[in-house]
């Protein structure tokens, strides 16, 4: 027999009607129950007053306890952000640290550079030829080519064949002048040779360069008497460079005469040019 659409209907209306007996009821149960729990507050005997604080104590147990994730929630959200902020603090302490020390470099270098241009400026004064001051703008040294090239060059009247100075010390000379700029044979070049004299040995020489940091003696008389740390200057022979420029002193090592430079080349920023040549006879 089959089930009609009404009763269908009338089961579905009276499960509707018991679940709302049922909620009456479980209401009027809270009702009842809330009553006597009023009612039993207000009873003064020890057994209730010690139930009522083991009631309250587990309460208010339970509510510490149920806190304790919300607080760590909370702490560890403090403690990410106090990170986050820490990090933050830090990168930006180190970014103005890092500008604090460029500023001191830069003062630094400035003070370094301001005293370099000071002892130039004085050894011109004091010189009795007349010198121009350059700044070394590419630095070429290799086994096989030793040159600077210099920021001055034909507007400052620099000609092939000039003395360039490190201080009072001869470190090469000009072989190539551009208009703005110049390009210097140091001595150490494979290409470099300078007529000297020793002294107190008085031995005319040629100072040859091999690439590296110390060129040696060359066409030295048979019967020289050179010995270690003797002085060796520019002898002005041929009319090239004027006579008694400083270069270095010699050291006698593995059958040669080595000359040790006054200048270290590798530490040159400004050099001195002489504008004065040395007039051929």
């Amino acid at each position: 027999m089959e089930t009609s659409r009404e009763d269908v209907g009338i089961q579905i209306r009276s499960a509707f009607l018991r679940k709302g007996t049922q909620q009456r009821f479980s209401l009027f149960i809270l009702v009842l129950f809330s009553v006597l729990l009023i009612f039993l507050e207000t009873i003064e005997t020890k057994p209730l007053n010690l139930f009522r604080s083991f009631v309250k104590d587990v309460i208010y147990r339970g509510t510490i306890f149920v806190s304790y994730p919300i607080k760590g929630a909370n702490n560890f959200t403090n403690f990410l952000e106090s990170h986050i902020n820490l990090y933050d603090d830090y990168k930006e302490l180190a970014g103005e640290n890092d500008k604090l020390k460029n500023k001191i470099y830069d003062i630094d270098y400035l003070e370094m550079e301001n005293s370099q241009l000071r002892r130039l400026i004085d050894e011109q004064v004091k010189s009795s030829s007349d010198l121009v001051s350059a700044r070394v703008m590419i630095d070429k040294q290799s086994p096989y080519l030793n040159s600077f090239v210099i920021n001055i060059g034909g507007n400052k009247n620099i000609k092939n064949g000039m003395a360039v100075l490190d201080g009072k010390n001869f470190i090469g000379r000009i072989v190539d002048v551009n208009y703005f700029s110049s390009r210097i044979l140091l001595i150490t070049d494979l290409n470099s040779k300078i007529p000297v004299i020793s002294e107190p040995a008085e031995s005319h020489a040629i100072l040859s360069g091999h690439g590296n940091n110390e060129p040696t003696l060359e066409y030295l008389p048979d019967n020289h008497n050179i010995k270690d740390g003797d002085k060796v200057y520019t002898s002005g022979k041929e009319g090239i460079f004027k006579p008694g420029i400083a270069i270095g002193e010699t050291k006698l090592e593995d059958y040669q005469v080595k000359v040790k430079l006054f200048s270290n080349l590798d530490q040159i920023t400004f050099v001195n040019v002489s504008l004065k040549e040395k007039k051929k006879q």
